[in-house]
């Protein structure tokens, strides 16, 4: 097998990153041929510092005036240096707005990726792409290229010049560089190899912070610092080692570039002071042809480092360029109707078929009719599909077969957009965004009233607790939700989701962390919202099930039995067992046939 067809998604060379490069740089063409002009300016400012320095010499070797001579020089040399220092600025401000605008594109991407793309990469790695791969693209996509213009233009008008002096000394300097040219082949692609090496490893630097902060009280409970440190450790030895790669071969680089130049003086003196001494060139002329000898190592030590600077943000580009073939969910910007579903909606899930990656089917064939209105309840032991249901409802993965429609509407006809502004989804953990309370309440429908903030508050309880902060609804939550309490984050979720006024409530456990008082007072809110809305939930209580309309209960993917807490009482062992045992029935007070 070829290593190209081992690259991944479908990268078969460096041509991809390449037309990355030049992408990004695109939209900034009219400010890249201004600075490339500006280049080329103070490298022919440059070029025609030898001439002049020849015409000086040859009007001292004839007993004229060096004056105009001089002038000229000193012209060309302030020159250069005004316009170089003009153009580095200018380098540096369309090398920030690259960056930027890669970090847009990506950050635009990153937020719309499938979750089924998210469920495979670690967050730390995917930020690191947005972070240290697009600062190596900063230079790479312009100094580099403008370098690499220039170097090419500046060397290919230097050796016109050398040529008009003596083609002989000519062609013995360009079969040294040949040479140079044969060998930067052989390690600018060990280069960019290094980099994404070394970016992959970076990023696994910030998959395992993530890993360890976003659990750090686990890690500090059962005594892993030590561990936790060692892997990082680790992956950060991996960056170091790849690093230390790259920067051996740009060293060499820059070796083979010293070494070029200075091997061509070397051929130059030798074979130049021969030729002066043979009368077959004047010494003024051998002067002349040093001088740009000498000159020729600034463009080529451009171009071997915009070569390297190029492989560099080839090598984050390759990483960049992943991100870009990974399959986001395109639909979630599009305008949304109100119109799409106007009432509580009828919930058909027709052999509803679905399986993780590499894992058994979690979802084997589920029909199901849930009412208009009204609350449906779903029941099942750990694993049995109940939150991927939920999933499918929400669009967060697409099933395998199978069709979910909300009042005869295929859902999978209906914008991702449309789907999630009729559907509410509390989940599980209930996650909270960094921010304050007001925010978190208000994310769903950042245009809510206060009348109708202060009317959430109430149903879910929170009123008091929100009377009680010094700062109200603008006390912070901390990362994560960790200055609330489990309780107090599911009523800040079960409220910003009430605040959307949904036709469909999807509530995952949503009482899990609710004292007997809250989840009583939560259970009378929902019976008024289900007169508005379809509700379905997830709950192990016996107290938020019982009151359902309708119970479901799943096993292993599959619907075994459906009815409402009485009926499933009589006719179905596996919801006895769980009545009795994890939604904490009395067991004597349950039926006791199996």
């Amino acid at each position: 097998m070829g290593v190209t067809s081992r690259l991944p998604y479908g990268i078969r060379s460096g041509r991809e990153s390449l037309q990355t490069l030049l992408k990004l740089a695109w939209p900034h063409r009219g400010a890249l041929a201004l600075a490339l002009l500006l280049t080329l300016l103070a490298s022919a400012a440059g070029l025609m510092q030898p001439l002049v320095a020849r015409w000086a010499l040859d009007a001292l070797a004839g007993g004229d005036r060096m004056a105009g001579a001089m002038l000229l020089l000193a012209a060309l040399l302030l020159g250069a240096v005004v316009i170089n220092g003009f153009n580095a600025w200018l380098q540096q401000r369309i090398a920030e707005r690259v960056v930027r605008q890669v970090r847009r594109r990506l950050a635009h991407r990153l937020i719309r990726l499938r979750l089924a793309e998210l469920d495979r990469r670690s967050p730390g790695d995917l930020i690191s792409r947005a972070t240290s791969d697009s600062t190596l693209l900063q230079s790479a996509a312009t100094g580099g290229l403008i370098a690499l213009v220039n170097g090419l233009l500046t060397l290919v008008g230097a050796f016109a010049l050398m040529a008009t002096i003596h083609v002989g000394l000519f062609a013995a300097t360009l079969g040294v560089l040949v040479v140079l040219a044969l060998a930067l082949l052989f390690v600018l692609p060990r280069i960019r190899r290094a980099v994404t090496r070394a970016q992959a490893a970076v990023g696994e630097v910030g998959s395992v912070l993530d890993r360890t902060l976003g659990a750090i009280r686990t890690v500090k409970a059962n005594g892993g610092e030590r561990r936790e440190t060692a892997a990082v450790g680790t992956a950060i030895e991996r960056a170091y080692q790849a690093g230390l790669t790259g920067a051996r071969h740009r060293a060499m680089v820059s070796v083979l570039s010293a070494i070029s130049v200075q091997t061509a003086i070397l051929v130059v003196l030798g074979l130049g002071g021969f030729l002066v001494t043979t009368g077959g060139l004047t010494l003024s002329a051998l002067i002349a042809f040093l001088l740009y000898v000498f000159y020729l190592s600034s463009p080529i030590s451009a171009l071997t480092g915009s070569l390297s600077l190029l492989q560099q943000g080839l090598g984050a580009a390759v990483r960049i360029v992943e991100v870009e073939s990974m399959a986001v969910e395109e639909d979630v910007d599009s305008p949304v109707s109100t119109l799409v579903v106007p009432g509580p909606p009828q919930i058909e899930i027709q052999d509803l078929q679905f399986a993780y990656p590499t894992r058994r089917p979690a979802l084997r064939g589920v029909s199901i009719n849930v009412p208009a209105g009204g609350q449906t309840a779903l029941v099942g032991l750990s694993g049995a599909g109940k939150t991927t249901l939920f999933a499918l409802l929400e669009r967060f993965y697409e099933p395998d077969r199978g069709r979910i429609r909300l009042d005869g509407r295929d859902i999978a006809e209906l914008t991702r957009a449309e789907v999630r502004h009729l559907i509410a989804y509390v989940e599980q953990d209930a996650p909270m965004m960094d921010g304050t309370i007001g925010e978190n309440l208000t994310y769903g429908d950042p245009k809510a009233s206060p009348d109708e903030i202060a009317a959430v508050l109430r149903d879910a309880r929170l009123n008091d607790l929100v009377d009680q902060l010094e700062f109200g609804l603008e006390t912070p939550v901390g990362a994560h939700g960790v200055a609330l309490s489990g309780g107090e984050r599911q009523r800040v979720a079960i409220a910003r989701a009430l605040l959307r006024k949904p036709r469909v409530l999807l509530l995952d456990e949503a009482t899990a962390h609710l004292d007997a008082r809250n989840e009583l007072a939560l259970r009378e809110v929902l019976e008024t919202v289900s007169a508005r809305c379809t509700v379905l939930l997830i709950a192990h209580r016996l107290s938020t099930v019982a009151s359902a309309e309708q119970i479901m209960v799943l096993e292993d993917g599959i619907i075994r039995a459906t009815g409402t807490h009485e009926s499933l009482l009589r006719s179905d062992a596996l919801y006895r067992e769980l009545a009795t045992t994890q939604l904490l029935t009395d067991a004597a007070s349950s039926p006791t046939t199996r």
